[in-house]
């Protein structure tokens, strides 16, 4: 080890370490510190972590914010670790809107605050400013993280105000809110509309945007992260039966939807988007119909090929992608959170 260039050491063995062990190294001497903090090793560092060993779930509830990883071989939870907010908060105020390469995008419901957190790490940072950015409404607003084409992380927040309409972009690199244009339909920015958080794939956000009752409206809402414009492509042909709800899900860098329709037994589809038309990639088994409550919600996606379904009421399925149709669902374990998040451990920073 003492023969191999610093160099090496850092950008070819130090980056493949866990986040946690990154931290430990920094504390060795003033150099490796300086070399284990310069964007080049973060970036390096961040994706070679982006594998189902680094995935973790994060469980919110009343009195407890807990880590715990995924055991993929047996579709389970392993135990869990309490994690401790480094930033004020009030019982059960706590939500988590988005997530992008370690940072969760946060949300405190008794003050409206924006933050970024980065759970491995424990940094944090607040995005509310004086002049009125950086607030989130829930169910009025939209969030999506993303990173540009010169290593920016970014915020796009859609903001709806009693007829006020806006889009501001949150830099990292400048620590500053600006607005831009929306130049799609402006009645997708009205309270008729439920947006969903944001989904960064292929240097793209994407939004599904619903209009709140049966048969409404239903689009895909595209921001090119690097050009900054706005537009939208269709729905998935789904048959518009009973509710519909898509999800969307970034699987080794291209877009996937789980489209699910029904009223109380749900047929849920998996389609992926190619050149802006979807194409269908499995089906979901028509023999034994399988009820998934009113409403179902993709949770994660793990590297190993399995899907995670959960019911509102906490029940949880997986999809085996590789069985025949009709062997595919199965139900695993309880979901015992009611909110939290599927992140990846890193050591990318929320600040400059």
């Amino acid at each position: 080890m003492a023969d191999l260039p610093i160099h090496t050491i850092v950008f070819e063995i130090l980056t493949r370490l866990p986040a946690k062990d990154v931290g430990r190294s920094k504390s060795v001497c003033k150099q490796w510190y300086a070399l284990l903090s310069t964007q080049d090793f973060v970036r390096i560092h961040c994706s070679r972590s982006l594998v189902s060993s680094n995935q973790r779930v994060l469980l919110i509830d009343d009195l407890t914010c807990s880590v715990r990883p995924i055991i993929s071989k047996s579709n389970d939870y392993g135990p869990s670790s309490i994690v401790t907010f480094p930033f004020h908060h009030q019982n059960n105020d706590v939500s988590i809107l988005s997530h992008l390469n370690g940072l969760l995008g946060v949300c405190l419901n008794h003050t409206y605050e924006l933050l970024l957190w980065n759970p491995t790490t424990t940094a944090f940072k607040r995005l509310s400013t004086p002049d009125s950015h950086g607030f989130y409404i829930n169910n009025l607003d939209a969030v999506g993280l993303y990173v540009d084409a010169d290593d920016d992380y970014k915020v796009l927040h859609i903001k709806r105000r009693s007829g006020v309409l806006g889009v501001y972009v949150y830099s990292r690199e400048v620590d500053s809110w600006r607005n831009i244009p929306f130049i799609t339909r402006q009645e997708y920015l009205s309270p008729h509309f439920n947006w969903s958080a944001g989904t960064f794939c292929g240097g793209t956000l994407y939004f599904t945007v619903c209009e709140c009752w049966l048969g409404g409206t239903k689009r895909v809402i595209c921001f090119d992260v690097n050009s900054e414009q706005f537009k939208e492509i269709s729905f998935p042909p789904v048959p518009s039966i009973g509710m519909v709800q898509g999800v969307l899900v970034n699987v080794k860098n291209e877009l996937h939807m789980f489209a699910s329709t029904g009223m109380f037994d749900m047929t849920i589809d998996l389609w992926t988007l190619q050149e802006d038309y979807w194409i269908k990639v499995l089906s979901c088994p028509p023999i034994p119909p399988i009820s998934l409550s009113l409403w179902c919600d993709i949770t994660h996606y793990v590297t190993n090929g399995n899907w995670f379904v959960m019911t509102k009421l906490g029940k949880l399925f997986t999809i085996e992608m590789d069985m025949k149709p009709f062997e595919c669902f199965y139900p695993v374990s309880w979901f015992r959170g009611f909110k939290g998040a599927v992140f990846v451990q890193t050591i990318v920073s929320p600040s400059i």
